[in-house]
């Protein structure tokens, strides 16, 4: 029981240290980052309250893992082929010369062994990226053309974080007890991946498939976590990091139906474990290390931040950036970053330098982010005055302009259209069956509920211009609306009418533009039935205009005075003579999509 109270009092000074630092840090401009990192520092190393911040980090790592998976479900192939030349060219250019001038400049600060110093060198040329898309996003700069090439950047950062943890067994001191060779190690690691790549493509699909038909939701967030967490395990088993097993199914299951639901699923676990995974470092950091090795952090910090910045800005000038993108470029990923903390830990742990060496390298990184802000202000010296650098661009490959939720037969016309002018559309369903019938015709939907804010966020709603609903029924089109004009207010949203009552209410709602699925039909259909009486065509079109106008009129003054308003502006005539025998009942006729037509609404309610 004591211990029972032990974790909860833990748990509560853990949380209760997210919460103070982290809008402090936010409002100071610093990041929530760095807010984790000083209230795991205070915490543990100052005030004492906590003294497992080693255990605490070994949890915590489940926020890499589940981090790096979700990176991995944006990795699909037709993204990165859009973004090829400048993630694998200057990305690889990027890395490879940050990483070989920071080994040498270790090796020239006193590191033992080429092997440490080769990590050391390539940990840190790694940038942070959650800190560097938090300040992109807080400017507004993600589809800035800067913002583009520091995302691309970034993404091979992301994509080298696999073969250097890959590249840890290889370099690492083994133990006389271990009777296997590296490159024995090495085979189980890649015979590990090629089970891993079997199983994604004959196994998760079909999986989550099953699932979906159910309907329950709390089993697909369940299946989700077991993935997550089975590969990473699989993975960890055959030598390697966990955070390399997520990263590997997320790139499975990037072009999976399913991507944007599993994203949604999995973005709460991965924020809560992430903040843990900061607090955690910064519970674990060896306060004696800082005192004992402050001459050095004052050389390395220092040193770490002019190189990367120097080589970040030389590259983007080779990549054809102007001077003052090329500057914003370099002051932005200069730091150190949260993957160079999951290498130099598995670095630590497999013997390659002491876990002295992983704390200093850990401080490090952690003054470099800080004082990322600060070099930021040097901007306003180093960028030359250009109006041409403030134009904005479309991000290519980051989002579709259009995000159609819903992929009834009306989305599936507007669609056609949308596809044939070469615009890349988003399409999301909550029908299993739908989306299997859509695949067998060559259309790409994914698998998620629209009504749900986080299942927007992950379909890319931040960066769509249009927002298509275009949904079956009047209700949940109406929570929709309701949720991305909340939540989102710049969003134009485009949205398909269930009736005349309906288009009242969405325009009482002020949508940019609704749509009655049957009116335009039922329009062309009453024009090509006069052509086929004889008509001709320019009176047939005459009068079809008439009605859209009287339409429109009356839905204007119904909006004002009430649905009886405008009565007199519809077409009608009586039925004469009259029966000779009453009819014993109304009969109604009833549309697949619309309401009940009755005798007193037959005058075209829609």
């Amino acid at each position: 029981m004591a211990d029972t109270h032990a974790l909860f009092a833990e748990v509560l000074i853990l949380l209760g240290g997210a919460v103070l630092a982290a809008p402090i840090f936010k409002r100071l401009g610093l990041g929530t980052i760095l807010g984790y990192l000083a209230a795991g520092v205070v915490i543990g190393p100052i005030l004492h309250y906590i003294h497992d911040g080693e255990e605490i980090l070994g949890v915590a790592e489940l926020g890499i893992v589940f981090l790096l998976f979700l990176i991995g479900l944006e990795l699909q192939p037709s993204r990165l082929w859009q973004l090829r030349r400048e993630i694998f060219g200057l990305g690889t250019v990027q890395v490879v010369t940050t990483g070989l001038a920071l080994t040498a400049l270790a090796l020239l600060l006193g590191v033992e062994g080429w092997q440490a110093a080769l990590i050391i060198g390539f940990g840190l040329a790694l940038s942070s990226t959650a800190f560097a898309l938090q300040i992109l996003d807080e400017k507004g700069d993600t589809n800035t053309r800067y913002g583009q090439r520091a995302f691309s950047l970034l993404l091979f950062q992301d994509l080298a974080i696999v073969p250097l943890l890959a590249l840890i067994p290889l370099l690492a001191k083994q133990a006389p007890e271990d009777t296997t060779t590296a490159f024995q190690d090495f085979m189980v690691a890649v015979a590990a991946i090629l089970s891993m790549l079997a199983i994604g493509r004959y196994v998760l699909n079909p999986l989550f498939q099953v699932i979906a038909r159910t309907g329950a939701r709390e089993a697909m967030i369940a299946a989700a976590l077991f993935v997550v967490l089975g590969s990473a395990t699989l993975l960890q088993f055959a030598g390697l990091s966990m955070a390399m097993g997520a990263f590997l199914a997320g790139v499975l299951l990037s072009e999976s139906s399913y991507r944007h639901e599993l994203e949604a699923d999995i973005e709460p676990f991965r924020g809560i474990l992430l903040a843990l995974f900061f607090m955690a470092v910064g519970l674990s950091l060896d306060i004696d290390v800082v005192f004992r090795n402050y001459q050095i952090i004052l050389i390395a910090v220092p040193a770490l931040m002019v190189v990367k910045a120097i080589v970040i800005y030389l590259i983007c000038r080779m990549g054809r950036s102007p001077h003052n993108d090329a500057v914003r470029v370099a002051l932005l990923l200069l730091q150190g970053g949260e993957f160079g903390f999951v290498l130099f830990s598995a670095a630590a742990t497999s013997g390659v330098f002491s876990s002295a060496v992983a704390s200093l390298l850990v401080v490090i990184v952690t003054v470099s982010m800080a004082l990322t802000p600060i070099a930021a202000l040097l901007s306003g010296v180093l960028i030359k005055d250009d109006a041409r650098e403030e134009i904005e661009e479309d991000f290519e490959g980051a989002g579709s302009d259009v995000l159609m939720v819903g992929f009834s037969r009306f989305g599936q016309i507007a669609s056609q259209i949308l596809l044939a002018s070469g615009r890349d559309v988003t399409i999301i369903d909550f029908s299993a069956d739908r989306i299997r019938q859509a695949a067998s015709f060559g259309f790409r939907i994914y698998f998620g509920d629209g009504t749900r804010k986080e299942v927007l966020r992950a379909a890319g709603i931040e960066r769509a211009k249009i927002v298509a609903v275009c949904t079956h029924k009047a209700d949940i089109t109406d929570r929709i609306v309701d949720l991305v004009q909340s939540e989102y207010p710049n969003a134009r949203v485009f949205v398909r009418s269930y009736d005349r009552i309906h288009t009242l209410s969405l325009r009482s709602r002020r949508v940019d533009m609704e749509v009655r699925e049957t009116f335009e039909s039922g329009l062309v259909f009453g024009r090509k039935t006069l052509e086929a009486l004889g008509v001709a065509d320019e009176e047939a079109r005459a009068i079809t205009n008439d009605i859209r106008r009287r339409d429109e009129a009356r839905l204007n003054l119904q909006a004002a005075e009430g649905l009886a308003a405008g009565r007199d502006m519809l077409h009608s005539r009586p039925v004469r003579p009259e029966p000779l025998i009453k009819p014993k009942h109304t009969e109604q006729i009833a549309d697949d999509d619309d309401d009940l037509i009755t005798p007193e609404t037959q005058p075209a309610v829609d």
